[in-house]
């Protein structure tokens, strides 16, 4: 009887509860998060695409021991979260990962988390008011964020031009790409739609598929098997990591990759890609290296927005990458525009119009044809006679 009053109290609680999911490390969190979860999350200048892959677990309440808004640049992440209706409370402090063990139920109310009815961490409600008004307020750190991203690619040039001039350090691949179409999908902004959109262009021109740590996943998820899977290893699943795809490790400019170990546990073969780069940048150049005739990017970053919507000082690389590849890598709306109008309704409509034609005349001209025509017209007349007699 007491415990049944205890859960009948806690349902009348205000706020929303939920199992509480901790890591600092939010791309790790995602993969075991699970709809009506809280999120407990460290990540100062939450991003669109965590943020994304947050919200694709469908959460109960997202809280965050770091401002999601510093205003050192206008940051996508915390305007998405709130638009889908999830709580957002920020700026609580590190503390919370120390009162909050992994899988106790906790509860979100105001400005406040608690454990059954003690309040154990506080911070700052965010809705759409409060992220517009920081996101204005952002904007007046972009210039001094455009001269850190300045200076951070010089020193990327200077650190790893042999890589970007000579190819210096790019691993030999099993997975042929001379002269093909390769498709390198990131588990970011509209990748779930643009992979869906290209579905005719990928069963046409059977392009090289790659995956970006989690976009093996989404891969797998549109139907596709991946041939090749680049990344840190901490946000693909071992489902992908076993599709037999050839595995790069995405590993730090003196060799360290802990993601590597995982890898060979799973017993996987790999080979390893030091760079100070991001792991996109190591799929961009690896298909470069292999003489890609196009690269078609999914859920890339396209503008100078979302290159410091990621806060990396190795966005940087990013830029000097797409540089060294130049026109021959297009975003996938591009090709997914140009691929959907390459054939008008009107070329179609022409085309069975010549067919029906063609038909015709093959018909008028054969003995067979011509007696058919006759027997089609003499039904076609008595047709049209019943129809006169019926309403006659």
């Amino acid at each position: 009887m007491k415990l049944a009053t205890l859960r009948r109290r806690a349902e009348t609680l205000p706020g929303v509860s939920g199992v509480a999911r901790l890591d600092r490390a939010t791309t790790r969190l995602a993969g075991r998060l699970n709809p009506g979860d809280v999120a407990i999350i460290d990540h100062v200048d939450l991003d669109r695409a965590t943020a994304e892959t947050l919200l694709a677990a469908r959460p109960a309440a997202i809280v965050n021991a770091q401002p999601c808004i510093s205003g050192r640049y206008p940051n996508l992440g915390p305007e998405l979260v709130v638009a889908h209706g999830v709580p957002l409370l920020d700026n609580v402090g590190g503390e919370v990962f120390a009162a909050v063990k992994e899988g106790a139920k906790v509860r979100v109310d105001g400005d406040t988390v608690y454990v059954g009815e003690t309040p154990i961490a506080s911070g700052t409600v965010q809705d759409a008011d409060t992220v517009e008004t920081l996101m204005a307020e952002a904007k007046a750190g972009l210039a001094s964020q455009l001269e850190a991203f300045a200076v951070n690619t010089g020193e990327f040039m200077t650190g790893e031009r042999r890589l970007l001039l000579e190819g210096e350090g790019i691993p030999a691949l099993t997975t042929r790409m001379r002269g093909k179409h390769v498709l390198v999908v990131m588990r970011s902004h509209e990748y779930a739609s643009d992979l869906k959109a290209l579905k005719s262009y990928i069963r046409e021109y059977r392009p090289v598929l790659v995956g970006v740590d989690g976009g093996a996943d989404a891969l797998i998820e549109a139907g596709h098997t991946p041939d090749l899977i680049v990344g840190d290893m901490d946000a693909v699943s071992d489902t992908a990591l076993a599709t037999g795809a050839e595995v790069v490790v995405h590993a730090y400019p003196d060799g360290r990759a802990p993601g590597l170990l995982r890898v060979q546990d799973l017993g996987v073969p790999a080979v390893t890609f030091p760079t100070a780069g991001t792991s996109e940048d190591v799929a961009l150049l690896l298909a470069d290296e292999g003489e890609a005739e196009l690269i078609v990017a999914v859920g890339s970053h396209a503008d100078l927005t979302e290159f410091l919507d990621r806060g990396r000082a190795g966005m940087a690389s990013s830029f000097l990458v797409r540089l060294k590849i130049g026109a021959k890598l297009v975003d996938a709306a591009t090709v997914t525009r140009l691929y959907r109008n390459r054939i008008s309704a009107a070329a179609l409509l022409l085309l069975v119009i010549g067919a029906l034609v063609a038909v015709a005349a093959a018909l008028a001209v054969s003995d067979a044809g011509r007696t058919y025509l006759t027997t089609l017209s003499d039904d076609v007349g008595r047709f049209f006679d019943w129809l006169q007699d019926s309403f006659s």
